[in-house]
C-alpha cells in the first residue's frame, strides 16, 4: 500500500469555476456555493483519492489559483515544482479557452519533470445554448498537447469528481513506471 502526495495546480482565467469544481470534489459534491467569491490568492484543499485496484492513494494538494493576471505574480511562487495539472475554461467563453495555451506555459514552466499529468476540463456544459467551444475542438487541443479532456457541469454536479480521479490516476501510473524504470537500473 503506497501514499502518494501530488501538488495540483488548478488554473485557468476568472469565472471559469475552479473553485466551484474543487469544492464540490473535495466535499462528495455536496457543496455548491451559490454566491461567487473572486479568488484572489492561492487556495490549498486536500483530498486523498483511491487508486481502484491498488490499496493506494494519491493525496491530492489542490491549488486554487487566481484567473485575475493582477493576482498571479503574487501566487506564482507557490507554482513551484506541480505534479500535476488542471486546466478549467468555460465552454461558453472562447477566449477562457484560448487562454488555456498560456496557462499551459505557465504551469509547465514552473516543473522540473518532462512530463506532468493534466487534464483540461471545459464546464458550464450545462449552457448549451451559449456553448461557443466545441467538444470536439477541445479534445484536439487537449490531446495536442498531452492532456485529457473532461466536461463538467459544477451547477448540474455532472462529472465534477472525474478531472481530479483520472489526475490522481495518472499520477499514480506515473509513480509505477519511475519504480519499475529504477528496478530494472538494478
Amino acid at each position: 500500500m503506497v501514499k502518494l502526495t501530488a501538488k495540483c495546480i488548478v488554473a485557468g482565467d476568472s469565472t471559469v469555476g475552479k473553485s466551484t469544481l474543487i469544492q464540490l470534489f473535495r466535499s462528495d459534491g455536496s457543496h455548491f456555493s451559490k454566491n461567487y467569491t473572486m479568488t484572489t490568492n492561492m487556495d490549498i484543499m486536500m483530498k486523498s483519492v483511491q487508486i481502484p485496484d491498488t490499496g493506494d492513494s494519491v493525496e491530492l494538494f489542490l491549488c486554487d489559483s487566481p484567473g485575475k493576471a493582477m493576482f498571479y505574480e503574487m501566487t506564482e511562487i507557490l507554482w513551484d515544482q506541480p505534479g500535476a495539472l488542471c486546466l478549467v475554461f468555460d465552454v461558453t467563453n472562447e477566449t477562457s479557452f484560448s487562454n488555456c495555451a498560456r496557462w499551459l506555459q505557465r504551469v509547465k514552466s514552473k516543473s522540473t519533470s518532462p512530463h506532468l499529468p493534466g487534464v483540461l476540463v471545459g464546464n458550464k456544459t450545462d449552457l448549451t445554448v451559449r456553448r461557443v467551444v466545441e467538444k470536439m475542438h477541445a479534445e484536439e487541443w487537449a490531446a495536442s498537447h498531452g492532456l485529457e479532456y473532461f466536461e463538467t457541469s459544477a451547477k448540474e454536479l455532472e462529472n465534477f469528481d472525474q478531472p481530479f480521479r483520472a489526475l490522481a490516476k495518472s499520477f499514480h501510473h506515473m509513480y509505477q513506471d519511475r519504480v519499475e524504470s529504477f528496478k530494472n537500473l538494478l
